[in-house]
């Protein structure tokens, strides 16, 4: 499977390919690429192909060309694109069984994916974890393709559109994936997969489409950074191997060394301690009583407040000998024995039947003269 390809270089890098003796004679819809590292299936991207008989009359009929297309193949009968369809990629077991909406195009409409290299993502338990494969000697790869083109409903101009071709992974790439794209790694493999001048399928194209093993060009698979795997991000940092980025494992070797051979930096001087006793609480006897204004009445027309300062209103109790009152308590109630007692005190008033203590309150407050509070007798 192949889902991601990085293409960043400069257009002057990409129409001349001498490595492959490749060079394009004209580059069709040039306007509608920009180089990108993250390139996503529905992107606009390059690919070499032959011209076909109908086209550019004046060229030779094995002209080479750049095309823009759209990745993902839209077959040439459809009148809409359907989403639905997965033709990202197109399996060379499928091109082999002959048949489909293969077998109408593998013979005449074959071209070359330009990339750098391409994303694969490897599972390790919840986490998928992308990496990049490209040539170790960092030249351009060249992916076997195939396109198409299709005459949509209210639109004037055919869409051209592409799929990569992938086979079995080989014995070295089988740990990141069982599937790698078919790549076309020399100039001979380049010149028969674009050779469409018979539009038929022949047993040399089938041998194209074997695992790939070219030990004369090998090739290189490292990490990458997780953020390519967003569509629509950009960024040179996303072909480099994640260990020789800047935020990466190498500069975090780079700054310990570099930490390690800095001079010792002073140390930091601990925060003095307080040592100062703390403060004393005011003893409650000598705190002085407030002097704001408590307990308020409301009244319709006004608020009065009573100072708690202020000295309590008197009040004048004539004083009485209580031992003249005992006397008199004395001659009043003759001796009794304790059957008479309890006799007398059941048939007797309320204030008879009262303690001797409150018997005697109840005198000393009914032969005082009490003022009231404001001073009124």
């Amino acid at each position: 499977m192949c889902g991601r390809y990085s293409l960043g270089r400069p257009r002057n890098q990409i129409q001349h390919l001498p490595e492959y003796n490749v060079q394009a004679a004209v580059w069709v819809a040039e306007d509608q690429f920009a180089p990108r590292h993250n390139i996503a299936p529905r992107s606009f991207a390059p690919v070499v192909r032959r011209r076909e008989p109908d086209e550019l009359p004046d060229q030779p009929a094995d002209t080479l060309m750049l095309h823009t297309m759209k990745w993902g193949l839209v077959p040439h009968w459809s009148k809409h694109e359907d989403a639905s369809l997965s033709t990202t990629n197109a399996r060379a077991e499928k091109l082999l069984e002959g048949g489909g909406m293969w077998g109408s195009i593998k013979g005449k409409r074959r071209c070359a994916v330009l990339c750098e290299g391409y994303y694969e993502w490897l599972k390790k338990g919840k986490e998928r974890l992308p990496h990049f494969t490209r040539h170790k000697d960092g030249r351009l790869m060249l992916l076997a393709g195939l396109y198409d083109r299709a005459f949509l409903e209210g639109s004037n101009e055919p869409l051209y559109t592409y799929t990569i071709v992938t086979t079995d992974a080989n014995k070295e790439f089988s740990w990141l994936h069982d599937r790698q794209p078919v790549i076309l790694s020399s100039p001979e493999a380049s010149q028969k997969w674009l050779d469409t001048s018979s539009e038929k399928w022949n047993p040399e194209l089938t041998k194209l489409l074997n695992p790939y093993s070219d030990t004369t060009s090998p090739l290189v698979c490292y990490q990458v950074p997780k953020e390519v795997g967003k569509v629509g991000t950009e960024s040179p940092t996303f072909i480099q191997p994640i260990a020789e980025r800047k935020d990466g494992i190498a500069a975090m070797f780079v700054n310990q060394k570099q930490a390690r051979s800095s001079p010792a930096s002073p140390a930091r001087a601990k925060p003095k301690r307080n040592t100062s006793p703390p403060p004393t609480k005011a003893d409650p006897a000598e705190q002085k009583p407030p002097t704001e204004k408590l307990n308020a009445w409301e009244s319709d027309s006004e608020i009065e407040y009573i100072d708690s300062s202020a000295p309590s209103p008197e009040v004048k109790i004539e004083k009485v000998d209580p031992t003249q009152d005992r006397s008199r308590k004395r001659k009043a109630s003759p001796t009794k024995g304790p059957r008479e007692t309890h006799k007398a005190s059941k048939g007797s008033s309320s204030s008879s039947a009262l303690s001797p203590k409150k018997q005697k309150l109840e005198k000393a407050c009914s032969s005082s003269k009490i003022t009231d509070f404001f001073g009124k007798p």
